[in-house]
């Protein structure tokens, strides 16, 4: 079983209370639904910068997962709450060091 990490970007802040409230149950729920293989819930990520012409810009957050192979992996992000707003998962194999 490897590590698998999930970027997201993407998705935008919700503008209340109420929209907010019904983002975070959405979330609980997908991770409730993923179970065992959620190893890091994450973070959203507020302010950043790049260093470098290839540091990636954009990301809004990131979760880390156990799964089989990165197909597997890629199979658990798909129902990511952050793709019913118009964003997006990146799916990266962790290698073991």
């Amino acid at each position: 079983m490897g590590k698998y990490v999930f970027t997201y970007s993407g998705g935008g802040m919700a503008a209340t209370d109420a929209e907010r409230e019904a983002a975070m149950a959405a979330w609980g729920a997908w991770f409730e639904q993923l179970g065992p293989a959620v190893l890091d819930m994450g973070n959203p990520f507020a302010g950043s910068t790049a260093v470098g012409s290839g540091a990636p810009n954009g990301l809004t957050g990131y979760s880390i997962v156990a799964a089989d192979s990165l197909d597997a992996a890629a199979q658990l992000a798909q129902s990511c709450p952050v793709l019913e707003h118009g964003g997006g998962v990146g799916v990266y194999e962790a290698l073991a060091m």
